[in-house]
């Protein structure tokens, strides 16, 4: 809500609704505003469920409902002078003691801010036999929460869940396909808690990918007695490993192709994400990136960094302030949770933020550093993303791959044929350095 429609429905409430919103933003209990006005208590809390109707915070009629912290919320951002503060700081741990930002979240965080509609098309694939869900997005842009939030939606339907980073794949498990696929099956039997049975259904006769197809098939699907959500985090690490990348993802094609002929593998739910386009050469029948659903993590809109400004309890903030900080970071959600746990902490005052954000001092120092060293350890990197910089608008890139790495770390964005640099921040930081 703006602030101009907030003012006009608070100018139409009528005197009696004026005074019970007084006595409730005072703090005072619905038994003391009765006394005070002479009534019932059930008519307080009718006034209380019209006012809350007529700001449109609910659909809730009569005066049984629950959501009485949004009228707070509300006052404390456009009319805080009438709100008790006893009121802002007891709401049920609207403003916790929060960590620092950059770990993914858990699935019932409050911090987490949906963006519809994916994650119920996401609910809703993962009961279809054989899922297979795909994630793309940049660096930081909530991949890992919502995968998360995507197990715990089928934990709640009775299936068994488990995520698995393969950043985890140490070096020495990356020399050949048939090492990847057994480091692979051992962690998948760990977290399931399985015995590990590897060698019996090994054959070197039939190569790595159909002795691993046969262990999933028979020891692991085999063993379990409900469907099996396997979540696999930053499979793009394995990019960088063509020979092993090429063979592990026309696996899973195939096993979500399996679906379609054996009853057992449609009990195997998919969901991959990855932060750039796929780079590598992989046959279009055998790669798992063109079939299943794909789903894309956009940038916050205002809309919903209003929302989770208020989770920080940052009802204050005016929303052309909110629009100041989305366009200053581009919606960029771990940058957006930067600012707002700076701000939470009263360790900065958001002109301050605003006027430092490129610089040195500023909250931002250790990600434009930890983005500048990266370009520095990669020359070819560093060319193209100066092309961007120096050209402003939307260009043409030259190299495919470079353009995808650029937008793996949130340094750019992609449209179609199309590259432009992603925020206001990095702009003003590169033309500096650059």
């Amino acid at each position: 809500m703006r602030e101009a429609n907030f003012n006009a429905i608070f100018e139409e409430l009528t005197p009696r609704q004026r005074k019970v919103l007084q006595g409730f933003l005072a703090g005072e209990t619905d038994e003391a505003i009765a006394t005070t006005l002479c009534v019932e208590p059930s008519t307080i809390r009718r006034h209380l469920a019209n006012i809350h109707k007529e700001f449109g915070l609910s659909n809730l009629e009569g005066e049984h409902y629950s959501r009485r912290d949004e009228l707070i919320e509300l006052f404390t951002r456009y009319k805080p002078e009438v709100v008790n503060p006893g009121l802002v700081s007891g709401k049920g741990g609207r403003s916790p003691d929060l960590d620092f930002p950059g770990s993914p979240l858990s699935s019932e965080s409050p911090l987490y801010i949906e963006r519809p509609p994916i994650e119920a098309r996401c609910a809703k694939e993962i009961l279809k036999p054989g899922a297979l869900i795909r994630i793309r997005a940049p660096k930081q842009m909530g991949k890992t929460s919502l995968l998360n939030r995507i197990i715990a939606s089928a934990e709640a339907v009775g299936y068994q869940a488990l995520r698995l980073n393969l950043r985890q794949a140490e070096e020495q498990f990356l020399t050949s396909l048939d090492t990847f696929l057994r480091w692979f099956c051992i962690t998948v039997n760990h977290k399931l808690n399985l015995p590990v049975q590897l060698d019996e259904y090994w054959d070197d006769r039939f190569g790595s990918m159909v002795s691993c197809t046969t262990y999933f098939q028979a020891h692991i699907l085999g063993q379990l007695d409900r469907c099996l959500l396997l979540g696999l985090d930053e499979v793009d690490w394995l990019f960088e490993a063509p020979k092993i990348a090429q063979g592990f993802f026309a696996l899973l094609r195939s096993w979500h192709e399996e679906a379609n002929n054996l009853d057992i593998w449609q009990r195997l739910r998919l969901v991959v994400a990855h932060s750039t386009e796929v780079y590598i050469p992989l046959n279009i029948h055998q790669s798992p990136f063109n079939v299943g659903l794909p789903i894309r993590l956009t940038e916050l809109t205002v809309s919903q960094v209003q929302t989770l400004a208020g989770q920080y309890g940052l009802y204050r903030l005016s929303s052309a302030e909110i629009e100041q900080l989305t366009a200053l970071v581009g919606g960029h959600p771990y940058l957006i949770q930067l600012a707002l746990y700076h701000l939470q902490k009263g360790e900065t005052s958001l002109n301050h933020l605003l006027q430092t954000a490129a610089t040195q001092s500023g909250i931002y120092s250790s990600d434009l550093r930890r983005q500048w060293q990266t370009l520095r350890s990669h020359p070819e990197l560093m060319q193209s993303f100066k092309a961007v910089i120096e050209t402003k608008e939307a260009s043409r890139p030259l190299d495919p791959i470079l353009a995808y790495r650029l937008e793996s770390m949130g340094l750019v964005r992609l449209q179609g044929n199309q590259i432009s640099i992603s925020c206001e921040l990095y702009q003003q930081f590169f033309e500096e350095q650059l």
